[in-house]
């Protein structure tokens, strides 16, 4: 079974770590069957590997991490690709993979373009 892990960077403020939930339920709405969890780089829980490890403890054998980011900054080009393997380390049966950040994506431009009010 494949299961989504969402990463952010991770705030003292438990709105801006409860907002990756929200966007987990987003997600989870689009894809009912997909297992959807999310996990904080640092600063709040749960870390990467309590994120991955719940992933794994749900029935995964395969996980996708995706950084919510924006850029190929420092973040996701050398901290969370190394906070992964790390936590992947202590499950060898499991495949996981990350993601490339949300980047230059053409979606991104819509939504610019909605929160400019400039689309509806």
């Amino acid at each position: 079974m494949r299961a989504l892990l969402l990463v952010d960077h991770g705030s003292r403020r438990a709105a801006a770590n409860e907002m990756l939930a929200e966007v987990a339920s987003l997600v989870k709405a689009q894809e009912p069957e997909l297992p959807v969890y999310v996990a904080h780089m640092e600063l709040a829980e749960p870390t990467i590997a309590q994120g991955l490890q719940a992933c794994v403890d749900g029935g995964a054998t395969a996980v996708v991490v995706v950084p919510y980011f924006l850029s190929h900054g420092r973040h996701v080009t050398e901290d969370v690709p190394r906070l992964v393997a790390e936590a992947a380390a202590c499950h060898p049966g499991v495949s996981v993979e990350v993601a490339p950040p949300l980047g230059l994506h053409p979606l991104l431009a819509e939504l610019v373009l909605h929160r400019a009010g400039l689309r509806k």
